[in-house]
């Protein structure tokens, strides 16, 4: 068995040590180094695109959009769904559902990219991975609502919903110290009552997409087909023999160069 030195030594004694010690933030507890890796950033040297598998460097996004939304709707309202989001800032938004703590290396990825990516989580698939997702969320990403049984809310009763709903907003509090504001229904489903249940959970907005990864490539909802400034892809999840996630990521990264995109970040424009 390969021994840790240095920096890795010590850290991993320092986790050993507290880590059974007291219930704490598991971000707090795994610490920047941790959340960065022990080794340098890929991103210093100015290869981290060629590690991953681009060619060329993958262009900073807007902090702010250069046009906030408007028209929140009030605290009464229900919350609007969206698949797009209307901005002239040259970004689309990557959202997954589940399925990223499959692939270790997506970390490096989103790490070396300073890549800004939107996990929506279910309870029953991420609970062994809440680790992982910790990591994630210590480099930025965003961490969202998506029930905890998987359950499609379309047709369920509004009591059952609001327990998917806020069942998996305490979860995310307890596992990760977030209240999320955005919800994604499994499978896009939802009614009414969806939107009621979402609202008395806190929810801001359902986020479903405009586009979506599949074997065939890029697929999209409507028309027309290609990427526009705003749109929301869905990447992943894990449900089926094929490349690990931060191949299927590149892949959706090279559309996105290709029309002359990058990435931002969902939660600053919503």
């Amino acid at each position: 068995m390969r021994r840790l030195r240095g920096p890795a030594a010590v850290l991993a004694t320092a986790l050993l040590l507290t880590g059974c010690a007291q219930s704490v933030d598991p971000i707090e507890r795994l610490g920047k180094k941790a959340a960065e890796g022990v080794r340098p950033h890929a991103a210093a040297s100015g290869r981290a695109h060629r590690l991953w598998g681009l060619t060329r460097p993958l262009a900073r996004s807007p902090v702010h959009p250069a046009r906030p939304l408007a028209g929140h709707p009030a605290a009464h309202a229900l919350p609007p769904v969206i698949d797009h989001v209307p901005t002239r800032d040259p970004v689309v938004f990557l959202t997954y559902d589940d399925g990223a703590e499959h692939d270790p290396r997506f970390v490096d990825m989103v790490r070396d990219l300073r890549l800004p990516v939107t996990l929506f989580l279910t309870d029953s698939v991420a609970a062994p991975g809440y680790g992982h997702f910790a990591r994630l969320r210590a480099l930025g990403a965003g961490i969202e609502n998506h029930t905890v049984d998987h359950r499609a809310p379309a047709g369920l009763p509004y009591a059952g919903q609001r327990a998917e709903i806020c069942g998996q907003q305490d979860r995310l509090r307890a596992r990760l110290h977030v209240r999320p504001r955005l919800f994604r229904p499994p499978y896009g489903s939802y009614d009414r009552t969806t939107l009621r249940a979402a609202a008395g959970c806190g929810i801001s907005a359902l986020v479903l997409w405009r586009a979506a990864l599949t074997p065939a490539g890029l697929t999209y909802t409507h028309g027309p087909h290609r990427l526009r400034p705003g749109d929301v892809v869905l990447v992943g999840p894990d449900e089926s023999p094929g490349p690990p996630l931060r191949e299927r990521t590149v892949r959706v990264l090279r559309e996105v160069q290709g029309r002359g995109l990058t990435v931002g970040r969902l939660e600053d424009y919503l």
